[in-house]
């Protein structure tokens, strides 16, 4: 892989029907928003043990604009190579430039900083305390699944990017 060149690994055949998609346990976003609105619902119903500050609010701002940068250059790759990004569209490309380079989970991260960002900008304490069952739920429910689907899709080609690039950060 060399400067700015675009690297992806396409299968010569094209995979069609349910073989070519992943099969998630449970979809990201509820994952991931499931214990947030949950976090919500118990500020709403027994308020937080103490108010998280004004110091929140430039905190909680900084996410947001992360998250719209890094998941807007994330989706773009998926469109560029035209692979499935939605439940039931097939992979057809292993994406290993942009944020792929950094994280193999780039959306999930960026979607774990917009559940930060919203939590400290709402304000919801418990939410913020409920954010690691959102990363464990997110792992359980869609990278577990997903890199066992890749596995079997790409073989070697994405054993090589495991070893290359962290699942995070």
């Amino acid at each position: 892989m060399g400067g700015g060149t675009a690297t992806t690994r396409d299968n010569d055949a094209m995979v069609h029907g349910c073989v070519g998609t992943v099969a998630f346990r449970l979809w990201p976003p509820v994952a991931i928003g499931a214990p947030l609105f949950a976090g919500w619902v118990a500020t709403l119903l027994w308020g937080d043990p103490f108010d998280l500050g004004a110091w929140r609010i430039p905190l909680g701002w900084l996410p947001v604009i992360l998250f719209v940068g890094w998941n807007g250059w994330s989706l773009w790759l998926f469109s560029r190579h035209q692979t499935g990004l939605l439940p039931g569209q097939a992979t057809h490309a292993l994406i290993e430039e942009g944020p792929y380079r950094l994280s193999r989970n780039p959306l999930y991260v960026g979607l774990l900083a917009l559940y930060l960002a919203l939590a400290l900008l709402a304000p919801t304490f418990w939410g913020l305390v409920l954010f690691p069952v959102a990363v464990l739920l997110v792992l359980w429910g869609a990278i577990r699944p997903e890199e066992r689907f890749l596995h079997k899709r790409f073989g070697a080609q994405y054993e090589d990017y495991t070893r290359r690039v962290r699942r995070w950060l």
